[in-house]
């Protein structure tokens, strides 16, 4: 009996000392492997002694596609902690985080970290520190989220053994953690220098942050320490400072009032990383764009050109074949008048133009981010314009004459009725041309927008002088219009076949407002139509009778009112979904789906349209809708994307602003590789151009079906 109780406690005395050995043994293990990573604590001296300090870090080893959180974890997640278990006499501080990268997921975007990542934490030892064994164990207690399309949590107890002293070694020794603990101490943001500042400001639904850094910054991201501050997966529009950077950072739509601080990480070129407190005060202004004469020069020549093209843009060639027919009608008049009246109507387009560009510089200024053609995502404007058209286009088929109506309002007023049809067909053409951009122009424009108010007046005014160029020089050129027939009865006619064209651009307006509106308010702009019918009738039936222009006027008020309601009390558009062309498959654009599918490998071809934009039309008909291109863009592996911006998005806008490009028709190629720039396409498409951009792509295998999120 006795001797069996001597071997059971042989045997309990056996796995005590088992368990007390994989104790210490599981305590003195710095590594630790867990589901998708590995988790190491790195410490890097060999020795600890008095008065010592260095920095400590957590390692955590990823696989593939997995990732870990930033401090603040974006739109989820959760950031790592380290709750330290050390000695007396040793103490440590919180983990310092190095500088995120953006993940998006789906319409989400998170913070955090990919492949590796390590967070130094400061070590302080006493100078008291007395050891009262021959080694020190430090420990720590801990806890992570590693996520992909799901998340796991994780836990771990990592420690270390280190050799105690009393005093500071002669030649103190480390260990293999050192290297892996300085390469990421140098990822840790660092304190924005003393002489540098930043500064934000709040403008409408956006922040400007403004940072100087002593040079030109052309790439800059900024990740808030703090959460529900910006709306996370909105694209951040850089603009180059002299001596820094300007960004507009959409707020998140939970923030009520303006913060006191925008406490956060920029992360510039060159993977420079500063941690900021901007206070809110007046912001840096020194652009970039002070460009030299001779290269202010060559953007406003493009401009020019690009003025001069957007007369063959079917927008504006209505309008220019109404004032062809004025300058056959005044050809053989006095030269000196004939001049005169092209002089009027380039006013008429310059004022037109300043006064866009007055209104494209306020709302910047605020703020917003608005492009060429920016009016036509307003309802109510494609319903006047619109209706504008119709009521030309009743008069040119000769339902009535507005001059006659005029001329009844008194004989003053009719003498100089001429001049002012000259400046206003300068507005029209303006209005109309805005819908199109023309080749050379895009870019032009997109600089414009981007710089300076002056250079932004002087490029849109090289723009306003190129498209009235054409009639300038023909009036200015009296050998030029002799060559132009004699008017006589033929005009007539040829008059009443100019509304041909004019009808036509009505229709397209009419699909235009349909798109936003609805049925509904399809069927009160076609009553409205049959209103401006009656008005014509009043006019052509009694002119220049005070009793049927008033009338007339009334009907006509009318008519302008009730499609305006029904713009205003239209449902809103519903958000962007997937549409499919013939065999292609385009999804619904957003920034975060960009960056999923060239995480995953895949180059991406982003189609930047409106169903207002003509230029965009015919490409999307003649090009991107033809069997071949079609076949070549599914054969290519690329994710097709189409950014709709027939509605004001503010994320489309800001966008093209950081392409360098205000209006659309724009393409662009995003290459797989997520460091390699895009590639912007022509304004106007050919299968040639579609073929050359696809073939300098690197080579990838298809999605095998469904969507990014």
């Amino acid at each position: 009996m006795r001797e069996t109780l001597m071997r059971a406690r042989d045997s309990v005395l056996c796995l005590l000392l088992v368990s007390l050995w994989a104790t210490v043994a599981a305590r003195a293990d710095p590594t630790a492997t867990a589901e998708h990573l590995s988790v190491r604590l790195a410490v890097p001296p060999a020795q600890i002694y008095p008065g010592q300090q260095f920095k400590a870090g957590l390692y955590f080893k990823l696989e593939p596609g997995w990732h870990l959180y930033w401090l603040n974890a974006g739109d989820s997640g959760q950031p790592p902690s380290m709750k330290w278990q050390l000695p007396a006499g040793i103490s440590a501080g919180a983990l310092e985080f190095p500088a995120p990268r953006r993940l998006p997921l789906g319409p989400l975007m998170d913070y955090g970290y990919e492949n590796e990542v390590l967070f130094p934490a400061p070590v302080q030892v006493a100078a008291d520190f007395r050891p009262a064994t021959p080694s020190v164990t430090l420990a720590a207690a801990v806890k992570w989220l590693v996520c992909r399309e799901v998340c796991i949590p994780g836990s771990a107890q990592l420690s270390v053994e280190r050799t105690a002293l009393g005093a500071a070694p002669a030649l103190p020794t480390t260990t293999e953690d050192a290297a892996l603990v300085a390469r990421f101490q140098s990822a840790v943001p660092a304190a924005l220098p003393a002489n540098d500042q930043a500064r934000f400001t709040t403008a409408g639904a956006n922040l400007v942050l403004a940072v100087t850094t002593g040079r030109r910054e052309s790439s800059a991201q900024f990740f808030p320490a703090d959460q529900n501050l910006i709306a996370n997966a909105a694209p951040q529009v850089v603009k180059p400072l002299t001596d820094g950077f300007q960004l507009t950072l959409v707020k998140d739509e939970n923030l009520a009032t303006a913060p006191s601080e925008l406490h956060g990480v920029v992360v510039l070129t060159g993977e420079r990383a500063y941690e900021i407190r901007a206070t809110p005060g007046a912001l840096i202004t020194s652009t970039a764009t002070a460009l030299p004469a001779q290269n202010l020069a060559s953007i406003a020549l493009l401009a020019f050109l690009g003025g001069m093209l957007l007369n063959l843009m079917p927008c504006v060639f209505p309008v220019l074949f109404i004032k062809a027919l004025a300058l056959v009608k005044s050809s053989h008049e006095e030269q000196q008048r004939l001049r005169v009246h092209s002089l009027i109507y380039t006013l008429g387009v310059l004022l037109s133009f300043w006064a866009i560009v007055a209104l494209l510089l306020v709302l910047r200024g605020t703020g917003h981010q608005l492009g060429w053609g920016f009016q036509f995502q307003s309802p109510g404007f494609v319903v006047v314009i619109a209706l504008l058209l119709f009521f030309l286009g009743l008069s040119l088929a000769g339902q009535f004459e507005i001059g006659l109506t005029l001329a009844g309002t008194g004989s003053g007023l009719a003498s100089r009725s001429g001049y002012a049809g000259s400046f206003f067909t300068g507005v029209l053409a303006v209005i109309v041309a805005t819908p199109c951009t023309a080749p050379l122009m895009g870019a032009a424009v997109g600089y414009a927008l981007a710089s300076s108010a002056a250079v932004t007046f002087v490029v849109f005014t090289a723009l306003a002088l190129g498209l009235a160029a054409p009639y300038l020089l023909l009036s200015f050129n009296p050998a030029w219009t002799r060559v132009l027939p004699r008017p006589g009865a033929w005009m007539e006619l040829l008059k009443q076949s100019t509304a041909i064209p004019v009808f036509a651009t009505v229709i397209w307006l009419v699909w235009v407002y349909e798109q936003s509106a609805g049925a509904t308010g399809l069927v009160a702009l076609l009553s409205a139509f049959l209103l401006l019918a009656i008005v014509g009738w009043i006019l052509g039936r009694w002119p220049a009778r005070t009793t049927a222009t008033a009338a007339a006027a009334l009907v006509g008020a009318l008519a302008v009112g009730l499609p305006l309601l029904a713009a205003r009390w239209a449902a809103p558009a519903a958000p962007a979904t997937a549409a499919s062309s013939g065999g292609v498959h385009w999804e619904a654009f957003t920034p975060a789906r960009v960056e999923h599918y060239r995480a995953e490998g895949r180059a991406v071809f982003v189609d930047f349209t409106a169903s207002w934009c003509l230029g965009c039309q015919v490409n999307e008909r003649l090009v991107l809708s033809r069997q071949d291109v079609q076949q070549r863009l599914l054969g290519s592996g690329v994710a097709l994307i189409r950014a709709d911006w027939t509605r004001q998005d503010e994320v489309i806008a800001q966008t093209l602003a950081s392409l360098g490009r205000s209006g659309v028709p724009t393409y662009v190629i995003y290459p797989a590789d997520p460091a390699a720039a895009p590639r912007i396409l022509p304004e106007v498409l050919t299968p040639g151009i579609i073929e050359d951009a696809l073939a300098g792509l690197r080579p990838v295998r298809a999605a095998a079906g469904g969507s990014a999120p």
